[in-house]
């Protein structure tokens, strides 16, 4: 068997590859944009997005110590982290299907915008941000490094301040709804968080 460091490009990055076209794909015909956030609020949490996922992603950034392996076998990481990913990407994708055209890259209000409560909304209010950490934290163990760690932690910080945005728009748009709802599922992490 190939090592996993050769593995990573073949079987972690065609996932991540088929998720990204579903994604763009998907992302054709969502409802008309009736309010967005601003540039700066925006920034906030796609810098460290970035940055997180270059840490995640790309080898050989100094300093060296943050590419200390985790473990010394990396096989049973790397089979863990693919698994990961691909539960990780299935409930972002499941997720964003009953998100329907109600659906933004970034934080918005559609003309028309829905409270949505079926599939995995009746467990978590951000699925979508649930499978994403799941694949990210994966992809992050299947390189079996600090850095690869680091860069999970600061995309999971951005996500954390992105939920936050959205979650003041939502109680602003449906208000006891949303309210209801906030307190009756978790935000990430069902019955947790």
């Amino acid at each position: 068997m190939a090592a996993p460091d050769r593995l990573y490009p073949g079987t972690i990055g065609l996932l991540w590859l088929a998720w990204f076209v579903y994604w763009r794909i998907s992302a054709v015909g969502t409802k008309a944009t009736q309010r967005v956030e601003s540039a700066l609020s925006r920034a906030s949490h796609i810098i460290p997005v970035l940055i997180g996922g270059v840490l995640i992603g790309v080898g050989n950034i100094p300093p060296a110590w943050l590419h200390g392996r985790l473990v010394l076998d990396p096989l049973p990481l790397y089979i863990i982290g693919a698994a990961l990913v691909a539960l990780g990407l299935g409930f972002a994708v499941w997720a964003r299907v009953h998100l329907g055209t109600n659906w933004s890259a970034v934080v918005t209000l559609k003309e028309g915008h829905v409270l949505v409560r079926t599939g995995p909304y009746r467990w978590v209010r951000h699925p979508i941000y649930t499978g994403l950490l799941v694949a990210l934290l994966g992809t992050a163990l299947s390189r079996n490094d600090w850095c690869a760690l680091l860069g999970f932690a600061i995309v999971t910080a951005a996500l954390i301040r992105k939920l936050s945005i959205e979650e003041r728009w939502m109680l602003g748009a449906f208000q006891d709804e949303y309210a209801r709802y906030k307190a009756q599922v978790a935000a990430l992490i069902p019955f947790v968080f």
